[in-house]
């Protein structure tokens, strides 16, 4: 099953949408890992960028382009971010995303709650505007 084509980009499951483009959706991790935690994807299937191929460029300049403006945003917010992305056996997804993220991990690799030191707590995903 790919999640983002079968579920998000079918409309299925709804997302809190940050920006889009003809080519690009980005929204709000609906199991955020981090406390910002956001999703990039093309709007049609590329499984991952490891399989990229010439004629993705456009596609991968599109997410890069909407990755930028989102890093510049976030990190004015919150003073920084990752971007990243998984290819093989570390891609749950079988869909080409970016994540951007940022603050302390809140789940491990597979999705257990990881416990916060009060120093560290935060009042909860998605503080501040991203």
């Amino acid at each position: 099953m790919d999640f983002y084509c079968d579920q998000v980009l079918s409309g299925l499951i709804d997302v809190e949408r940050i920006a889009e483009t003809e080519q690009v959706l980005a929204f709000h991790h609906t199991q955020p890992y981090w406390p910002v935690h956001i999703v990039i994807i093309p709007k049609r299937h590329i499984s991952s960028l490891a399989a990229l191929e010439a004629c993705d460029l456009p596609v991968a300049h599109a997410m890069l382009d909407v990755a930028a403006e989102l890093c510049r945003r976030v990190t004015d917010e919150h003073g920084g971010c990752r971007l990243s992305t998984n290819s093989g056996d570390y891609q749950s997804t079988k869909h080409l995303h970016f994540y951007i993220h940022h603050g302390p991990r809140l789940k491990d690799e597979h999705g257990a709650t990881i416990a916060q030191p009060d120093a560290l707590a935060t009042p909860g995903p998605r503080s501040g505007t991203l």
